[in-house]
């Protein structure tokens, strides 16, 4: 092997490694972050969606061929991309980024319809009575931060509230006095999350530098109280824990002392 054949092999050698190191970091990267990620209405959980999803790229196409396109400062607004290095989501998966291009809610959810393998199904999107509609969809859910949120400092901002497609219902201003002032009331949005359906207008809408209001993925933001509290007031509550166990399993050592056992514990009585 002359010289230059080596070099040449070592030089091809070397950009093979840089690629892949490349490319398994970004594979690192994407998969921390998928929890944060958005999906299209319809999307299964995350994990089947990841399974189910072929990364073809029709429902981005669909979204781009929609017909209620949106114009801002000239310039219409995408929402669904499929995923690139770099862009903290499984490659090839498709997504959206709230702040810029929110989920416009499409009344015949044309991204989910062109999907071919179920990653995105109506049946994510039933309402009570069996209908598919797009205000049944849950893609994520809406956080406010009261800290940068100016509406909670008493300034007059109902932004968010009215770039909510589901105003007075995912979003509804609640009024109290400012007991700074004793003369003015805030006007503090509160989220619904039952009937938000995570589509991101409001954090596009939110005029602070950096949104006060911000979708989530609903299974990392919502808790989950379990099966052993359950709503006495509310018949679907109260479906959710029917077939329920009522059996009680003691798990720890602790949990087998009583409230003022553990209250006491480690404490020493002076005689």
């Amino acid at each position: 092997m002359d010289r230059r054949h080596f070099l040449t092999q070592m030089a091809q050698a070397a950009a093979a490694s840089a690629v892949a190191g490349t490319v398994v970091g970004a594979f690192v990267e994407e998969n921390k972050a998928k929890q944060l990620t958005l999906r299209p209405p319809g999307a299964l959980d995350e994990k089947e969606f990841i399974k189910t999803c072929i990364r073809c790229g029709q429902c981005v196409e669909a979204c781009k061929n929609r017909e209620n396109k949106v114009i801002v400062d000239g310039k219409e607004i995408d929402t669904l991309k499929l995923a690139a290095p770099g862009d903290n989501a499984p490659i090839g998966t498709p997504f959206f980024i709230a702040r810029t291009g929110p989920c416009f809610m499409c009344d015949d959810i044309p991204c989910m319809y062109a999907c071919p393998t179920g990653a995105l199904t109506p049946e994510k999107c039933k309402n009570d009575k069996g209908e598919v509609t797009i205000d049944s969809a849950k893609m994520g859910v809406a956080v406010i931060d009261p800290s940068s949120c100016i509406a909670f400092w008493g300034l007059q901002c109902t932004a968010c509230y009215r770039a909510c497609p589901e105003i007075d219902k995912a979003i509804t201003i609640e009024w109290k006095q400012n007991k700074r002032t004793g003369k003015h009331a805030y006007r503090i949005p509160v989220v619904h999350e039952e009937y938000c359906t995570g589509c991101g207008m409001c954090e596009m809408a939110c005029v602070t530098e950096k949104a006060a209001i911000k979708i989530f993925p609903r299974e990392v933001f919502l808790g989950k109280a379990g099966d052993r509290y359950v709503k006495g007031w509310d018949i679907k509550d109260q479906q959710r824990v029917k077939n329920a166990s009522t059996k009680t399993t003691t798990k720890t050592g602790r949990s087998k002392l009583n409230p003022v056992q553990n209250l006491n514990q480690g404490v020493q009585w002076d005689q």
